[in-house]
C-alpha cells in the first residue's frame, strides 16, 4: 500500500507488543512479591521471639530461682512464634514429630509450590551470647555502664546484693528452604540458603529478685542514713516517731519501705484451691 509523502505507517499491535516487553521485565517482581512478604513476616516473628527469650530471663534466672531449661524455652519459642497462629498457647516443649505436623505450621509461610518455608520447627534454634552458645550462663557479656557507681559505697551492686555479670543476650535463628529451581524469576532465591537471625540484649541482674520484700529491702539500702546510722537503728526507731506529724504520717524505718508497699485488698484476692 502506498502512503502519501509525510504520512505515518500504520502501527497495528504496537501497544500490545510494548506491554508484553514491559511485562516480561517486571513479571519476576510480581512473582516474588508474595515471597518477600512471607520473608518479612518470618523476620518479624524472629525478632519478637528473640525479645521473648531475652525478657523471659528477667523473670526466670538464677537470682530468683533458676533459669528456664533451654529445651523448654526453645519449645515455647517454636510453638508460640513459628507454629500455627490459630493453635492454642501451650508451655510444654515441642517434640520433633509434633513440630513437623502440618497442624503445627503457619499456613502462610509456604513456597509458591506449597512446600513449607521452614522445613521443621526443630530447625529454629535458640542460642545465647555473642558466641551463640547453648547455655544461659554463656549469654553474658561484660559492660562498663556500672563503673561510675562501683566507687559509691551506698549504691554499688554489692551493697544491694545484686550480681553484675553484664548484658544478657538471646539469639533466634531460622533457616529457610530455597525456592524451587527452574524459574528465572526466582533467582537467586533458589540457591542462597537464606537464614534469618535476630537477637535481643537486656540487663537482667538489677531486675532479679525472689520477692517484693527483697526488692523493698534493696531499695531501702539506698537511704544514706541507713548506712551511716545502722548501728543506731534501734535508737532511731524509738526517737523518730516523736517527730511524726500528729500521728497521721508514720515515720519510715531506715532500710524498710513497708508503709508505702502496694497491697492488694483481701476482697480482691482470688482464693487458691
Amino acid at each position: 500500500m502506498n502512503h502519501a509523502p509525510g504520512s505515518r505507517a500504520p502501527q497495528h499491535g504496537q501497544a500490545l507488543l510494548e506491554f508484553l516487553v514491559i511485562a516480561a521485565a517486571i513479571l519476576g517482581l510480581f512473582l516474588l512479591t508474595p515471597v518477600v512478604a512471607k520473608y518479612q513476616d518470618i523476620a518479624h516473628a524472629t525478632h519478637m521471639a528473640s525479645r521473648y527469650a531475652a525478657f523471659d530471663a528477667t523473670v526466670h534466672n538464677d537470682a530468683s530461682g533458676a533459669f528456664k531449661p533451654e529445651g523448654q524455652l526453645a519449645g515455647e519459642v517454636r510453638k508460640r512464634y513459628f507454629g500455627n497462629p490459630d493453635a492454642p498457647i501451650e508451655s510444654a516443649a515441642v517434640d520433633d514429630a509434633a513440630g513437623a505436623a502440618q497442624t503445627r505450621r503457619n499456613p502462610f509461610w509456604s513456597t509458591p509450590h506449597g512446600a513449607p518455608l521452614i522445613r521443621s520447627l526443630a530447625d529454629v534454634s535458640v542460642t545465647f551470647g555473642a558466641g551463640q552458645a547453648s547455655s544461659h550462663h554463656q549469654a553474658f557479656s561484660s559492660s562498663s555502664d556500672g563503673k561510675p557507681f562501683s566507687q559509691a559505697p551506698l549504691v554499688n551492686h554489692a551493697t544491694l546484693g545484686l550480681q553484675a555479670r553484664g548484658i544478657y543476650r538471646a539469639n533466634i535463628s531460622v533457616p529457610l528452604v530455597d525456592l524451587p529451581e527452574g524459574l528465572q524469576s526466582y533467582t537467586p532465591f533458589d540457591e542462597i540458603d537464606l537464614r534469618i537471625t535476630r537477637h535481643t540484649s537486656v540487663l537482667i541482674d538489677p531486675w532479679a529478685a525472689r520477692s517484693v520484700q527483697q526488692n523493698m529491702e534493696r531499695f531501702g539500702k539506698l537511704a544514706p542514713l541507713n548506712s551511716v546510722f545502722s548501728s543506731m537503728e534501734t535508737l532511731l526507731d524509738v526517737a523518730i516517731p516523736a517527730f511524726e506529724l500528729f500521728g497521721e504520717v508514720p515515720a519510715p524505718r531506715f532500710g524498710h519501705l513497708q508503709p508505702w508497699q502496694d497491697a492488694v485488698p483481701a476482697d480482691r484476692l482470688k482464693p487458691e484451691y
